[in-house]
């Protein structure tokens, strides 16, 4: 059968890399991919969803993959759904879980979901009140979608009440503001769990440690994700299974109790504090750029697995996750995540050897050229038996890269590392 990927970054790379070899795929689309994405499929594009759709009718396609949040907000799914295409990814009532972080947190709160204290308000001095109750610091964040940066952490009184007064007028997030979130600071350390979900059964991906920090020691601002690794030592086999339980579990069926079962994947991202994991956020897609680090773990099944999940079958499905580590260095612009930066042409001596890969992102095509045009333009995914093995393999791929500007952290999985 032929497949599409929607989406245009490193995790829709990631994805179509994994699955390139895959017997029972015939070719894939990549809907609209970026300037590498060719190398393994054919680019599409398409003026309006419904053109989409209509493409994917009249070529049959058999299985639809949605990567990013916003057309899974704005009901992709459901309109491939409605015309017999098998789709992974939620319906957009669904993907209410990240598309409104108010809902989200009365969900939680409604199915007794562990996660921090907390209101919802489209009242400054209702938020006012709540923020001078709570210890600092506080987190602001905007209810509806922000591309990753609709989160302040306020070290003041002062910056909470002003974080949410630019949130409520529409300065900081525009609408997606207009209802904020303010919550109690959790500390502790941060995992990303992800689970593949058909509505009613689930598998559990090897948890994933992000990197959102520009700078080694986690210093600068917070960018879209600098690296990540996977499986992270963190995660305990008593933790996953505390996730599993409390939070995974919970969601899923009281998500089919309210009527939108869920299917995908659900990205839970956990703050585990004294040993105890709470919901900071959910994702209904894969994180970018965990993905990069998952998606080569696996040593069969994963083209299996996505059909499942949009199937609704994944009970029976076999699939094995190779043991071993993945570690996933991201290269940026220049001026990211600042400003855009200018284009620059990059030269690469090798894409990969027998433990290592690049995932292209913000990239496209000049000539034969590949160009850096994005503010995460590539990620260097490295393998190996141990941790160790997988930042080294990590690195030496960074130096088969080179364009003018580029900037990457140092310290990927240094967590792991004990350092």
């Amino acid at each position: 059968m032929e497949i599409v990927i929607v989406g245009s970054g490193g995790r829709e790379y990631s994805m179509g890399l994994a699955l390139q070899n895959e017997c029972r795929i015939d070719g894939i689309y990549f809907y609209p991919g970026n300037g590498a994405t060719h190398k393994l499929g054919k680019n599409i594009d398409f003026k309006t969803q419904k053109d989409f759709v209509d493409f994917a009718l009249t070529q049959r396609i058999g299985l639809v993959i949605i990567g990013p949040e916003a057309p899974l907000v704005e009901g992709l799914a459901d309109a491939l759904r409605e015309n017999g295409i098998p789709t992974f990814g939620p319906s957009a009532k669904a993907a209410r879980l990240e598309g409104s972080k108010a809902y989200m947190k009365e969900f939680a709160k409604r199915y007794d979901i562990p996660t921090a204290g907390f209101i919802q308000t489209q009242d400054y001095n209702e938020a006012c009140a709540f923020i001078e109750e709570l210890n600092l610091p506080i987190v602001v964040k905007a209810d509806g979608l922000c591309a990753g940066k609709g989160v302040i952490i306020a070290q003041s009184y002062e910056e909470a009440k002003s974080a949410a007064k630019e949130m409520l007028d529409g300065k900081s997030f525009g609408d997606s503001g207009k209802t904020i979130v303010i919550e109690e600071f959790l500390d502790g350390f941060e995992l990303s769990v992800f689970a593949m979900c058909d509505g009613k059964d689930f598998i559990i991906l090897p948890a994933a440690q992000d990197h959102k920090r520009l700078l080694d020691n986690d210093k600068g601002p917070n960018t879209g994700g600098m690296g990540a690794y996977a499986p992270a030592p963190l995660a305990t086999k008593e933790i996953i299974e505390e996730v599993k339980n409390t939070i995974i579990i919970p969601t899923l069926d009281g998500m089919a109790k309210d009527g939108n079962p869920f299917s995908g994947t659900l990205f839970c991202g956990i703050m585990v504090v004294k040993g105890k994991p709470y919901l900071l956020e959910f994702n209904v897609r894969f994180g970018d750029p965990e993905c990069e680090v998952l998606m080569p773990l696996f040593e069969e099944g994963l083209f299996d697995c996505f059909l499942a999940c949009a199937n609704g079958n994944l009970k029976n499905i076999q699939y094995r996750i190779a043991n071993k580590v993945c570690v996933g260095v991201v290269v940026a612009s220049k001026d990211y995540p600042y400003k855009n930066s200018k284009k620059e042409k990059i030269k690469l001596s090798s894409e990969r050897n027998a433990e290592s890969h690049i995932s292209f992102a913000g990239v496209s095509k000049e000539g034969e050229s590949l160009v850096a045009s994005g503010g995460r333009v590539l990620v260097c995914v490295g393998k190996g038996e141990n941790v160790q093995e997988a930042v080294k393999e990590a690195y030496k791929c960074v130096e088969f890269v080179q364009f003018d500007g580029m900037q990457y952290r140092k310290d990927i999985a240094y967590q792991a590392l004990g350092k």
